[in-house]
């Protein structure tokens, strides 16, 4: 094992130890980062969203900068805002905290509509365009946004083009029970995440981005994901299918998923694994506002797309 796999491997045994029982969810955030992506977190209060996201930063050795949405919020306050200066006679720009490498999005369907779309230039094209200039975000550049669901009083629904920005949306759950105790025993557990070494830095991570890009893909894989894919644009009780954007964030994520677990190349099990928190944001059964039913249709997509012999 070389040290950067190594150090990967330390990085998971960290977070693991702060949030509890949540192999699957690490392991998908992790991927998420490493793929280029940007991750959702989606579930009820008090279950460590925000926690994860700072152990991620602090683990992973990147600067990270908190944003709390809210009703009121502008995008200039997460983009930043230009300021004229009296002795210069020039405006100047003052970058805002998207300006940063792991940006926490809290609460993130809590903001009007306006300000989280100030968010989709910075998702896809890494840069913040303001006043005819461009500004080029920091590398790497992650966005974690937590979000309740949309039951809860005072949410808005995030639109679909701000959702298709998202490569994964994963949800931490309640823990199972003994760990709970294990949490209820030491209440400071979780916030100690200040105590947490950096395992990683900045440029150890875009290496290990490279390295997914290198994860090879066979011919017959390939064949599996398209298959996939035509299957869920076929499904006449579906509202939309998948997307070549979705495609593409697919195979990303499975050959993030694949270097994870030590694959030289991507495995059929690797796009199974990943398959749910990538799809299941963007499939949603005709008839149905509510997101959580595309978990169901990827259990039956599986179930109806043979994987190649």
């Amino acid at each position: 094992m070389d040290r950067l796999a190594a150090s990967l491997s330390a990085s998971l045994a960290a977070l693991d130890r702060v949030i509890l029982g949540k192999p699957v969810q690490l392991r998908l955030a992790l991927a998420c980062l490493l793929a280029r992506g940007h991750l959702l977190l989606e579930d009820v209060p008090g279950v460590g969203k925000t926690t994860l996201a700072q152990a991620l930063a602090q683990v992973l050795g990147l600067a990270t900068q908190r944003v709390q949405f809210t009703s009121d919020l502008l995008p200039a306050d997460v983009l930043g805002v230009s300021i004229f200066d009296r002795h210069s006679q020039a405006f100047e720009f003052r970058p805002g905290p998207v300006f940063t490498q792991l940006l926490l999005a809290d609460e993130v369907n809590r903001a009007s509509p306006r300000t989280q779309s100030a968010l989709l230039e910075a998702m896809e094209e890494q840069q913040v365009s303001l006043d005819g200039s461009t500004h080029a975000l920091p590398a790497p550049f992650f966005v974690v946004a937590t979000q309740n669901p949309l039951e809860q009083a005072g949410t808005y629904p995030l639109p679909e083009s701000q959702l298709d920005r998202f490569l994964m949306r994963i949800s931490l759950g309640y823990p199972a029970p003994a760990l709970e105790r294990e949490v209820l025993q030491d209440s400071g557990r979780h916030a100690r995440t200040g105590g947490l070494e950096a395992v990683l830095d900045p440029a150890a991570v875009l290496a290990l981005q490279a390295r997914v890009g290198e994860i090879h893909v066979a011919p017959l894989l390939l064949d599996y994901v398209q298959a996939l894919i035509a299957h869920t644009r076929r499904d006449a009780t579906l509202q939309l299918g998948l997307s070549p954007r979705a495609g593409q964030g697919l195979v990303r994520a499975a050959r993030a998923w694949a270097l994870l677990q030590g694959h030289s190349g991507v495995l059929p099990e690797d796009v199974q694994a990943v398959l749910p928190a990538v799809a299941g944001h963007r499939l949603v059964p005709r008839g149905h506002r509510d997101r959580d039913a595309g978990r169901d249709v990827v259990a039956a997509l599986l179930a109806a797309v043979p994987v190649p012999a």
